[in-house]
């Protein structure tokens, strides 16, 4: 499933955010940025996750950290999302799973005892080289931003 480690380049793309305006990633070569992907919008962890970004916003871009999130929810559901959480960041809409697939993380998952295909929670740090600095296979939801921004500390 994950095909890009530690010191690939981060696949760049295109995709519309919440508000159907187009985000390209190519834009943030030179920039930190982080990308994470979400299995879906309004769910508990998937809540809990992006409010953790929300409110670490501002230390983020103290930091010069930019994060964007992705999910294959459409542009309508992250607009209610992301009104109703009052998010201050960019999610991507990718119903076709194309950037997810760009970045290996749809693949098959267990819950309940049941095997499925579906979209792994990941998040991939980016340098200002576009180099990925750390995968995070596994992150803490309700402390994501505490997360991202220790992972740039200790690649200072």
């Amino acid at each position: 499933m994950f095909h890009l480690s530690t010191g690939d380049q981060a696949p760049l793309f295109k995709g519309l955010n919440q508000y159907g305006k187009e985000v390209d990633t190519g834009k943030f070569i030179g920039r930190k940025y982080v990308i994470y992907f979400y299995p879906k919008d309004a769910t508990p962890g998937c809540t809990a996750q992006a409010c953790s970004i929300r409110d670490g916003e501002q230390r983020l871009k103290e930091n010069g950290i930019t994060v964007i999130g992705v999910s294959a929810d459409s542009v309508t559901s992250h607009e209610r999302f992301a009104s109703k959480q009052q998010l201050n960041f960019d999610i991507i809409s990718d119903p076709e799973k194309e950037i997810i697939q760009l970045f290996g993380v749809f693949g098959p998952k267990k819950f309940m005892g049941k095997e499925y295909d579906g979209i792994h929670r990941t998040t991939f740090v980016m340098n200002e080289k576009n180099e990925i600095i750390e995968i995070i296979k596994k992150p803490n939801t309700k402390n994501h931003a505490e997360e991202i921004l220790a992972v740039y500390e200790k690649n200072k």
